[in-house]
């Protein structure tokens, strides 16, 4: 097995990509929206409720620009390939439906012999104005494929702000949620065949990175943002540890200027998301979320 460095700065051909409230609805549910209330929420989890317009949860473009997921990179075991760092940018709210253009660059491949992180760049552009909706920035750790004497790459540490955490939201997942969160278009069976996971190395199935995101995104949006995603500009984090389905959760969030860092961790204090940063428009309304265990 061997990546191929000559793959560096391949531009994929656009793709159209189409979603309707269907696919908008759907990932909020997958990402917890409703979960503890469903009463609450309604702007993410309807789109026909009496006075509360359809908003989508910012993450939703990550999604949309997977559409054929990674290009060629050359050969690695998939077994043990898992989301190492995802970045997105955002230049307003994201359609409840819509059609868009996507492009995927290969950026970078770091070796970190014996393995590898290979990035992406994907661009979401709207297929009649030609605008950016989004660009999302994606690392792919790809265990056993380094080696073949590439740049190392930038390896800075990151701590929190030394300070207790302005607000902490604590969250569960289903046990069945990588089985819901797969219907959103990534059907990697390390999220849901018990023998491809045993292969690489995990006791179970474990829980796409993207759904751990999508959670925090949803809950960052509320409480930075108001639950108004028109002040949401982009996040980003580096995912440190696998979460399985059914794991209870915390967010940690420090408000910092123009924005917020946050991490998110088991209930036993390990680190499952670190390096997080919000970006938010210059003008937002704060509000606490309490987020509870489904009964």
């Amino acid at each position: 097995m061997a990546l191929d460095v000559s793959r560096l700065g391949f531009r994929s051909q656009p793709e159209v990509v189409t979603w309707t409230t269907k696919e908008s609805l759907l990932y909020a549910l997958a990402v917890g929206a409703g979960q503890v209330d469903p009463s609450a929420e309604l702007a993410f989890t309807t789109e026909n409720t009496e006075g509360i317009p359809q908003q989508v949860i910012p993450s939703f473009a990550v999604v949309l620009g997977f559409a054929n997921g990674m290009p060629d990179v050359g050969t690695y075991d998939p077994t043990r390939a898992v989301h190492a760092e995802q970045t997105l940018d955002v230049e307003g709210p994201i359609a409840p439906e819509g059609r868009a253009e996507v492009t995927t660059t290969i950026t970078e491949m770091w070796d970190k012999d014996p393995h590898a992180i290979v990035w992406t760049e994907t661009e979401l552009r709207d297929i009649e104005t030609n605008r950016l909706i989004a660009r999302s920035r994606t690392g792919a750790f790809l265990g056993g494929a380094g080696g073949f004497g590439g740049e190392r790459g930038p390896s800075a540490a990151w701590s929190p702000p030394d300070r207790a955490p302005d607000a902490e939201v604590g969250f569960v997942t289903r046990p069945d949620q990588a089985l819901l969160y797969r219907l959103t278009g990534d059907r990697n069976p390390l999220h849901s065949d018990p023998a491809f996971a045993a292969r690489g190395g995990f006791p179970r199935p474990i829980l796409h990175g993207m759904c751990t995101y999508g959670f925090a995104a949803r809950l960052l949006v509320g409480e930075l943002c108001a639950g108004d995603v028109a002040a949401f500009r982009g996040m980003s984090g580096r995912f440190a540890r696998p979460v399985f389905p059914g794991d209870a959760l915390r967010l940690h969030v420090w408000r910092v200027e123009g924005g917020a860092s946050f991490r998110v961790l088991t209930d036993g204090g390990d680190v499952v998301i670190d390096r997080g940063h919000v970006e938010l428009a210059p003008v937002t309304a704060p509000r606490s979320v309490t987020e509870s265990a489904p009964g």
